[in-house]
């Protein structure tokens, strides 16, 4: 396929990028802690850790990982924390020994955590006390053999450390009963001396993170991202970016967690790259106390999914904070949707920049450049040293305007699925990751996701994009939030049904059906409409659709 996006790069957006400009992530953190030693990087519930201090505390972590734990390259340590102080510091401590990052989603049933440790081969896990009942039913059939126990407020210090874990444990009761194999204090691994630290011999070929998918297609999959995938694709968000960021200025909102894919690259380690400030999120749920807490920081960028954006527009006092220093917002993760930018825009006088990107991707594979002056429906244009190519159901590249599956080639595609090569050969041809998502381009080489291949809804022979439909159904005023899933009907094999949340308490499904009709083909238009409550999501805010099918 001709790279007909090349053309409309915006000015100083480059071509290529050298996946080789760092010969590990550890090269990128020992610039960013000596050039950015003494300023912000990351803050939490009122603490701030200057890079000098990471630098020091991850040191220390990677430390007793080596002399005392005796784990080394190659050995997998999981992470299963909230976005807290003690997070990046895990991670970034866990890299630096020259181990395996496996990052863990903390509302894992037991099944679902069994079930990663073992796949993974984990042995030795970084986990938040609130979390321990879970480990504590998993731990027996795993081969876990260390567990850094730490709690909420350990890395506060003084009298307000034991004040915060004392009322989340006893007043809140967010910490439910455990009992653990001879845990280890967080605050005696992050005090270990980091001068008996031994910089390991890592390379561009050797894991950084196994990276599990969500495992909407059977059980989950450890996507093996080298410190190759990871450096490459920090190189090409720089070339996406270059233009917008400035180094030791940025001010990042980090709501979503960083054991999602996204906020790991685009927050933790982009920002870190830049020398910016990381203002961690531990539950964005609370969406007044989530308001509160930004009203506090002159923020530059902020990332999100496409929920994030829609509760904070809906949250009261959203609208009068102070955006003037706001200058990227950045969607993921999920389709965002034209009301919601819009109403961004309209909002905070920034436009909602949306991103494409997958696990398997280290994840950026395309965004929306930085000149255009609004949402335009797409998911942008192919990052820099990145090739795309659609292909239709015979196996040929689809032309301009026909609906495919969208296929990834570049530095950041994974090296594959950890010990499941049948998977693995299923979705990685010559070095193309086929990613299971239909797409279009047009003219300027901008791509468009028109639906997920698994979620389609095919009725009476004709494909309908739940996308489609609920897009149309969010720019009803009357309307909260949307999904659209295919249910199974006699006659056309499957209709639209959508699930609705009220924003307005006298909608009515005549409502709905009569606004869809007005947009949408007749086949589209949904033949049942139910309202609830609230939506099933994953933990980073994406709606189940899987969930609600079911």
């Amino acid at each position: 396929m001709e790279k007909i996006w090349l053309k409309r790069y915006p000015e100083g957006m480059p071509e290529t990028i050298d996946p080789e400009h760092y010969n590990s992530l550890l090269e990128l953190f020992d610039k960013s802690f000596t050039e950015y030693a003494s300023l912000p990087a990351y803050t939490n519930m009122g603490k701030t850790l200057t890079y000098k201090q990471v630098d020091e505390k991850t040191k220390a972590i990677a430390s007793y990982l080596q002399n005392t734990l005796k784990l080394g390259k190659g050995d997998k340590v999981a992470v299963m924390m909230p976005n807290l102080l003690q997070t990046p510091l895990a991670i970034l401590g866990i890299l630096r020994a020259g181990c395996i990052v496996v990052n863990v989603n903390p509302l894992y049933t037991v099944r679902e955590l069994e079930h990663q440790l073992n796949d993974s081969e984990t042995k030795a896990i970084f986990i938040l006390a609130n979390f321990a009942q879970t480990l504590q039913k998993a731990l027996p059939k795993t081969q876990v053999k260390h567990i850094v126990l730490t709690e909420i407020g350990d890395m506060m210090g003084g009298v307000k450390k034991h004040l915060v874990n004392l009322v989340v444990k006893h007043i809140k009761k967010m910490v439910p009963a455990f009992s653990l194999p001879n845990p280890i204090a967080f605050k005696k691994v992050v005090g270990a001396n980091p001068n008996d630290y031994v910089a390991p011999d890592v390379n561009l070929s050797d894991l950084a993170f196994l990276q599990y998918t969500g495992g909407t297609t059977g059980v989950s999959k450890g996507a093996m991202l080298t410190h190759g995938n990871m450096v490459g694709n920090l190189e090409q968000v720089s070339g996406c970016l270059d233009k917008v960021l400035d180094k030791g200025q940025e001010i990042v909102i980090t709501a979503l967690p960083l054991y999602h894919i996204f906020a790991l690259t685009a927050n933790c380690l982009t920002f870190m790259k830049y020398g910016g400030h990381n203002i961690l999120i531990t539950n964005p749920r609370d969406m007044p106390a989530f308001v509160k807490e930004l009203s506090k920081y002159p923020f530059t960028a902020i990332t999100g999914v496409n929920t994030l954006f829609n509760g904070l527009l809906n949250t009261s006092g959203f609208a009068e904070l102070d955006f003037s220093h706001l200058k990227m917002s950045l969607g993921g993760g999920m389709a965002v949707q034209r009301p919601v930018a819009e109403r961004w825009q309209k909002v905070t006088r920034s436009k909602l920049m949306e991103g494409y990107g997958l696990t398997e991707c280290a994840p950026l594979v395309t965004i929306c450049p930085y000149d255009l002056d609004g949402y335009n429906g797409s998911i942008g244009l192919p990052a820099p040293s990145t090739d795309l190519k659609i292909i239709l159901e015979n196996g040929e590249e689809a032309p301009k305007g026909e609906a495919g599956e969208l296929c990834v080639k570049g530095p950041q595609v994974m090296a594959g699925y950890y010990n499941r090569p049948d998977a693995t050969a299923e979705c990685l041809k010559d070095g193309w990751f086929a990613t299971g998502d239909i797409a279009t381009y047009d003219d300027e080489g901008f791509f468009y996701i028109v639906d997920r291949k698994k979620d389609m809804i095919i009725v009476s022979g004709f494909n309908v994009f739940p996308n489609e439909v609920e897009e149309v159904v969010a720019m009803h005023e009357g309307v909260l939030e949307v999904a659209a899933v295919g249910v199974p009907h006699e006659v056309s094999g499957e209709q639209v049904k959508v699930f609705v949340v009220k924003k307005d308490p006298s909608l009515t499904e005549k409502d709905i059906i009569k606004h869809c009709r007005d947009n949408l083909t007749n086949y589209k238009v949904p033949k049942l409409v139910e309202f609830r409550d609230e939506l099933p999501k994953t933990n980073v805010g994406k709606i189940l659709r899987r969930a609600l099918k079911e």
